[in-house]
């Protein structure tokens, strides 16, 4: 079976020949389809039969989509919002004000780097608290305007430094998983990377939550839950078949309402594609929701999270 590296290697070979039927005047035409199918067809048998782990890497893929990637695709007019009005702002949680499908909304939105250099400015996606209190903030005006939240999640936890800690990190969460729970106004959350522990739940209590399909959402990530479990860091992929973080077991588990499709090789692949079903998803939530008074949306959000996590014992046959 290939592997991702043999399919990039093909992709790289099936350019090039593009390049010089382009340049050299060189009649190409037939190689280059013969190795577009072969490419299509190894694609398919590749990413049909992803293993957990598997799609925990294409979740941290460094080519995949983020946050304003999307921001600029599917919204208009994204006003950018900063600062918690206590410590300071926070680059890796952008928060802002924008219109989707020609209605206002506030958006909250994680956002990993792509440079070194941006990866310091942006904590690599990890919140720290003024962050997720910017995001607080946020909300609260959205409430007052009676604009719907849309949370783009990616992260792979909070930012668990000194820094994080002495500004009280986890009151900063409880915080807004609180304020969450009673916004009088639709919330709409999508895992669109990696959606990890209490950095991506502190965005992401909502009355929707929808992932990309190669998207990842747990507790722990698959290396940390190998350390503490088999206490062997090589057991990561045992780790990540265990936690059942991809978007179709969550989705069977009733954790998500619906699963965004990507193209084949991941989001990164057909940007343009990803973003257009991310949008109609978005849409579709957000019209739904709007129908209800906010009494009613509190209270289906209070029944959908008392329903996380319930369970029936079966009686012991005597």
């Amino acid at each position: 079976m290939s592997d991702e590296r043999t399919l990039d290697l093909l992709e790289a070979k099936i350019e090039e020949l593009r390049e010089l039927n382009a340049t050299d005047g060189i009649d190409l035409s037939k190689e280059i389809a013969k190795l577009e199918k072969k490419l299509t067809e190894l694609r398919r048998e590749f990413y049909s039969n992803l293993t957990d782990w598997e799609r925990v890497k294409l979740a941290r893929h460094p080519k995949r989509p983020y946050s304003l990637d999307y921001i600029g695709s599917i919204f208009s007019g994204f006003y950018e919002l900063h600062g918690d009005r206590i410590a300071g702002d926070d680059r890796a949680l952008i928060t802002g004000l924008a219109r989707l499908d020609g209605k206002p909304v506030a958006v909250v939105a994680q956002q990993k780097g792509r440079s070194t250099e941006e990866n310091r400015e942006r904590f690599f996606g990890m919140t720290r608290p003024q962050g997720y209190r910017k995001a607080r903030r946020i909300m609260e005006l959205a409430e007052r305007f009676s604009f719907p939240v849309v949370s783009l999640i990616d992260t792979p936890g909070a930012y668990p430094g000194l820094e994080s800690e002495e500004l009280n990190i986890g009151s900063a969460i409880a915080e807004n998983l609180l304020l969450m729970s009673r916004l009088r106004t639709p919330i709409v959350a999508v895992i669109i990377g990696e959606g990890g522990s209490g950095g991506a739940l502190a965005i992401g209590l909502a009355d929707r939550v929808l992932m990309l399909e190669n998207a990842i959402y747990s507790v722990i990530s698959p290396e940390g839950a190998a350390a503490i479990l088999w206490k062997d860091k090589g057991k990561v992929k045992e780790a990540a078949e265990a936690l059942n973080l991809t978007a179709p077991r969550l989705l069977e588990l009733g954790l998500i309402d619906g699963v965004i499709p990507e193209p084949l090789g991941g989001a990164h692949k057909g940007f343009a594609e990803t973003a257009g079903a991310l949008k109609e998803g978005l849409v579709t939530s957000l019209d739904e929701l709007s129908q209800l008074h906010p009494d009613r949306l509190i209270e289906l959000r209070y029944e959908r999270y008392r329903k996380v996590g319930r369970f029936r014992e079966a009686s012991e046959e005597v």
